[in-house]
């Protein structure tokens, strides 16, 4: 897809509920919010725009160059954040696909960003996202991991069947990590923003089976390795030894 078309939002509050302030926490030198918009950028995907109700975060990123733009401080997800930062940066629609990626992924490797626009590439996908087979079996049975179940298509591709952070699928065969990045159409975002949260959304505490339960079709690119989401102090002190390292 043309890099034109695309628009990389990268949604950041600063009131994190686990790490306040955590993406104006120093990773490398440089505020976390900007080493994820360096990242965006070297994916060379689309103009990259961080969305934030905060002028601390967006002073930080307009000093490292990068755009920024101001939206509410209520919303409910990061996927909300995005919608309305959408709609103030273009109104027109001149943008067919908006990624989404979280503000709190220093270390993510561009060609993983790159990843997440292949599922698009065929059109009855609405919504595209990433996901790592699991090779450590404590994470195939914590919680605080999503895993995708979903239908093979090809090689690392599958088609989303649901999102859970169960255990599953049951028997032999490999269990995916699910990675919290989305590339949605246009017009499957605004619709995605519109629905109410569904059953299983509240269920699980995921926002895509909102999607699902819809009847989104969500595909999923299978990439090499899960990105650091720095969530704890121990998160972020990884993260500044990765880039120290």
């Amino acid at each position: 897809m043309a890099a034109s078309s695309n628009l990389v939002l990268i949604p950041a509050r600063l009131a994190s509920t686990r790490l306040p302030g955590k993406v104006l926490a120093d990773v490398g030198g440089l505020p976390m919010i900007v080493q994820v918009a360096r990242r965006a950028a070297e994916a060379d995907i689309g103009r990259v725009v961080v969305a934030t109700d905060s002028p601390e975060v967006a002073d930080a990123v307009k000093r490292a160059g990068f755009e920024v733009v101001m939206t509410r401080s209520d919303h409910a997800s990061g996927s909300d954040r995005i919608y309305e930062a959408l709609q103030a940066i273009d109104p027109e629609g001149q943008f067919e696909v908006i990624v989404n990626i979280q503000g709190d992924l220093p270390t993510i490797e561009p060609e993983t960003i790159r990843a997440a626009l292949l599922p698009l590439q065929t059109p009855e996908v609405d919504i595209a996202t990433l996901a790592v087979a699991i090779t450590d079996d404590e994470e195939k049975t914590n919680p605080n991991v999503t895993k995708v179940v979903g239908s093979p298509l090809r090689q690392n591709r599958l088609r989303a069947l649901y999102f859970t952070r169960a255990s599953a699928p049951y028997g032999d065969g490999p269990l995916y990590h699910h990675i919290g990045l989305y590339a949605y159409r246009r017009d499957a975002l605004s619709r995605f923003v519109g629905l109410k949260p569904s059953t299983l959304e509240q269920r699980e505490s995921l926002e895509q089976l909102r999607a699902l339960e819809a009847g989104m079709r969500i595909d999923v690119a299978v990439v090499d390795s899960v990105p650091l989401g720095v969530d704890t102090p121990a998160d972020l002190e990884r993260a500044r030894q990765m880039f120290a390292g």
